[in-house]
């Protein structure tokens, strides 16, 4: 491709809006336009990127012999109400009517679409196990989309489905799943964790460490533990604590309405305190209670309420004046709103003598148990992970690191199949429903992970398996006629190979050109310059910051070995 055709409006600057490297590198190399957030457009750089992506992925389903079909976008309500996710799901799905007033959404995800298309038609054992995958569109209506493609609106998703006769088959689908993923992130180059993940079911997800990622995970040094910090199961442990019950005492506390304040007040660590938080979930006001050092973790609440987190909120001062007839900052289980449920984090009921707010405003009561002064639901746990926490698995502290989710992997059982009464029949000739594993890995944020390992300050820097060109062959001035020869006849000679290529021959002066290679991180390069009528051109690689002079006649060679340095083909 010449580069005076390539429709690549690069940027010297981008707004204030793109917060991190992909983001700004994307939009500075002419790869994606914004049209409104969460939603983006691929020029044909980037998407060029993403079909390199999608093969690879390709490869690896098809070798695993999955086989490749696509759906529709849009789904039809019923197939989601009989699963009971067209009302859990909540906000995030965008869902619409047509002309005749039929409702719909546009594809979140597709179990209860594969899983109504085989039901009628795979009916034996013998036609299992089935895998299925496409590669198609997705939407998600998030609250507050950022970070460019990583956390959009709309983005690009390989999603796959399997069916199996019994557990055992259904886990041999799922490690085979596994290992396809590692490798699939292996020849993308991306340094990636494995984490524990998911409340209802068994499963795991791929995790790309990056600084700035929209993730945070925990993992222990001592052994292979990991977990998404959203569903990491956390062990605190309560100290010894005297038997003796005192009697509560009501303590006027004015203006002392934080954890922080509380300490200072009461000159006790924050580990004597209940922590109350209002809510309002899936429309009902509800009263939560954590130790006073610990941070609730609103995914693992949800999954217990088993709403979506676009149906929790915060209690607005209206809702927690009606709930405790106090100001803010003086909420406690005790003698709250009659019918108001109260869920109690198990480490509570441990506890003894607690201080939590006295339901009144500039009051906090001392000496408040469980059990004695109020009962509640009580959950195992619903705290946040920290820093320093326990490994569930060998007793080491855990550290946590940022990422950005690229993929999961889960095993479903029968919930969805016993839900969209699919079956088939077994060796007996007995109804039994399909096993199923869901596997997903999102295109789009695999693109923004490459990038954000893979880039410094003058762009980004590609592995050659998904660079949106090969090579880069620099004509450093268009007026001299022998830089312009030699730069043509290199073209001409590596499109012959299949070797794909970008010819700058552009009208720019040589520092524009080299900022845009750089930019546009194009892994192998040739510089055509002053030598150019001896033969001799300058190779280096992005990467690297070593340049040397070769003949042009080396130029074909050094390429290959390149290529085939990458296990990439090339003609011949």
């Amino acid at each position: 491709m010449r580069m005076s055709r390539l429709y690549m409006p690069t940027l010297r600057e981008v707004s204030s809006e793109a917060e991190i490297p992909s983001h700004q590198l994307l939009l500075r190399a002419g790869m994606v336009r914004r049209i409104t957030p969460g939603i983006f457009s691929y020029l044909p750089l980037g998407h060029r990127v993403l079909r390199k992506i999608e093969n690879i992925v390709r490869e690896e389903m098809d070798k695993l012999g999955a086989q490749e079909l696509l759906t529709s976008t849009m789904q039809p309500k019923e197939l989601w109400e009989i699963a009971g996710r067209w009302e859990s799901i909540g906000t995030e799905m965008f869902q619409f009517m047509d002309r005749s007033s039929k409702e719909f959404c546009f594809g979140y995800s597709h179990e209860e679409y594969l899983i109504n298309l085989i039901k009628n038609e795979v009916r034996s054992y013998k036609q299992l196990p089935l895998t299925l995958y496409q590669i198609q569109t997705k939407y998600r209506d998030e609250i507050k989309p950022r970070f460019g493609i990583i956390k959009a609106k709309e983005f690009i998703m390989k999603d796959a489905y399997s069916f199996d006769k019994n557990t055992d088959d259904m886990e041999n689908s799922y490690r085979n799943m596994w290992k396809s993923y590692e490798n699939i992130f292996n020849r993308l180059k991306l340094k990636f964790k494995i984490a524990e993940a998911g409340f209802h079911t068994k499963g795991h997800e791929f995790i790309a460490t990056a600084e700035t990622g929209d993730e945070s995970f925990v993992y222990c040094k001592a052994c292979d533990y990991a977990a998404n910090s959203k569903s990491a199961n956390v062990i605190y442990n309560v100290d010894e604590q005297e038997d003796i019950e005192k009697p509560m005492e009501r303590v006027h506390t004015p203006n002392v309405t934080t954890i922080e304040d509380l300490e200072v007040f009461f000159n006790m660590d924050k580990s004597n305190f209940g922590k109350s938080l209002i809510y309002v979930a899936d429309g009902k006001p509800i009263l939560v209670v954590v130790p006073g050092d610990r941070e609730l973790n609103e995914m693992k609440l949800c999954s217990y309420l088993g709403i979506s987190l676009g149906k929790l909120e915060m209690a607005d001062e209206t809702i927690v004046e009606e709930v405790t007839h106090a100001k803010k900052g003086f909420a406690g289980p005790v003698g709250v709103k009659e019918g108001v449920r109260i869920i109690v984090d198990s480490r509570i009921t441990r506890m003894k003598n607690l201080i939590v707010g006295g339901n009144e405003t500039d009051y906090h009561i001392m000496n408040v148990n469980y059990g004695r002064d109020f009962k509640g639901e009580i959950v195992e746990d619903l705290l946040l992970i920290q820093n320093g926490d326990i490994c569930p698995k060998c007793g080491e502290p855990l550290d946590i690191d940022t990422g950005i989710e690229i993929g999961n992997i889960s095993q479903s059982g029968t919930v969805y199949s016993q839900q969209m009464k699919a079956t088939f029949l077994d060796e007996d000739g007995k109804e039994k429903p399909f096993l199923t594993g869901r596997y997903f890995l999102d295109i789009s944020r695999i693109l923004a992970a490459i990038i954000e390992q893979n880039n410094d300050d003058s762009g980004i820097v590609w592995p050659l398996a998904v660079a949106p060109y090969h090579v880069v062959i620099t004509v450093v001035k268009t007026k001299d006629e022998d830089q312009v020869r030699l730069g043509e006849y290199l073209y001409e000679k590596l499109q012959n190979e299949d070797i794909e290529v970008l010819l700058d021959d552009r009208n720019e002066s040589p520092g524009v050109k080299f900022k845009d290679r750089d930019l546009i991180g194009i892994p192998i390069r040739i510089t055509v310059g002053k030598r150019a009528s001896e033969n001799i051109v300058e190779y280096s690689l992005r990467g690297d910051s070593e340049k040397e002079e070769i003949s042009a006649d080396e130029v074909l060679v050094r390429i290959k070995e390149e290529l085939e340095r990458e296990g990439l083909n090339y003609k011949g």
